[in-house]
């Protein structure tokens, strides 16, 4: 079958009817009124005054000669007409959109945009920036800690380092993304020494239940790990929640509780003596790996910039951390 986004297959053919395309300015009011459910939403969002997007959103509807919004007191919404025309333009924008990003991106060498789980961006890749500047020399480096992944059609980022644990179900990644994972690292509880000496003993992963357990965001983190040992969570786990690993391990130092981390973002604390690794060498604890992760997209993936980040990173791991470094 043709691929229908080959512009070879439309050389010489005739550009549809000009009654058919109707004003772009009133499509872009129209799909940004549609996606934001409000006309001053939409106005702020392109940059535009409320009036002028108004305006735009009339002559459309003039256009095509039929309501697509309808004015209500709590404000605008589409007509079933609108809806249904929104559903068969939304994802042809978007691809107007993301083929204009590259084409303006093409030959942008000099920038490498980089997001990460905050544990590992503050923990580990921030402290060898001098190291990773040297391996790429004229590059522009943007490093982002954040806890969701980035938009990759929109060049929100030229690479993504994501944590999976190995006994997560996770989705599919979307066809056009890859990864690499460039380290393997246990999960483990950790908690600080004067936490463990006023607290009861711990010899099993069940004995955790009756600690006070640093949670993320949800305590599902907790239950997945304590699930994959065996132990049944009951109607569920209680603790604070801190919203992030990075929050949940400094909880830890200070002697509030016991967080799940692992040995790449917490050796430092693990070798003072700041926290401790619960269960390590006991068979009751057996390991449960995670995976460190870069994630980019597939027809970037060999351009220079990210080839010798790639390559720096795990290089960087089988030095300082040889242990970590993933079987093949």
């Amino acid at each position: 079958m043709a691929d229908p986004t080959d512009s070879s297959l439309y050389l010489g053919q005739q550009p549809p009817a000009r009654k058919s395309l109707p004003p772009f300015e009133g499509l872009r009011a129209f799909d940004a009124v549609a996606r934001l459910g409000g006309v001053r939403k939409a106005a702020k969002w392109l940059d535009r005054d409320h009036a002028v997007l108004s305006r735009h959103l009339r002559k459309l509807e003039e256009w095509v000669g039929i309501a697509l919004i309808e004015r209500v007191p709590t404000g605008l919404v589409l007509t079933e007409a609108g809806k249904d025309y929104h559903a068969s333009i939304a994802k042809s924008l978007d691809a107007i959109s993301y083929a204009t990003l590259d084409l303006m991106n093409q030959g942008i060498h000099h920038q490498l945009m980089i997001w990460s789980t905050p544990g590992f961006a503050q923990q580990w890749l921030s402290r060898r920036l001098a190291s990773l500047e040297k391996a790429n020399k004229g590059v522009e480096i943007e490093l982002k800690p954040s806890v969701t992944e980035p938009d990759f059609l929109s060049h929100e980022a030229n690479a993504d380092i994501r944590f999976w644990s190995s006994y997560e179900d996770l989705d599919e990644l979307p066809a056009h993304l890859r990864y690499q994972t460039f380290a393997e690292s246990p999960i483990i509880p950790v908690a600080s020494p004067d936490y463990l000496e006023r607290h009861p003993e711990i010899t099993s992963p069940s004995d955790l239940l009756a600690h006070q357990l640093l949670h993320e965001n949800t305590t599902r983190t907790w239950e997945l790990w304590l699930t994959s040992l065996g132990v049944d969570c009951g109607s569920g786990l209680k603790g604070p929640r801190l919203w992030q690993g990075n929050l949940t391990t400094d909880a830890a130092r200070d002697g509030r509780g016991i967080a799940l981390t692992n040995p790449m973002v917490a050796s430092k604390h693990l070798s003072r003596g700041d926290l401790v690794w619960i269960g390590k060498d006991n068979p009751a604890f057996p390991p449960r790996p995670g995976y460190y992760v870069l994630i980019a997209r597939r027809d970037r993936w060999d351009e220079a910039s990210l080839r010798r980040f790639r390559t720096w990173l795990a290089g960087t791991v089988a030095k300082d951390m040889p242990e970590l470094v993933p079987a093949a």
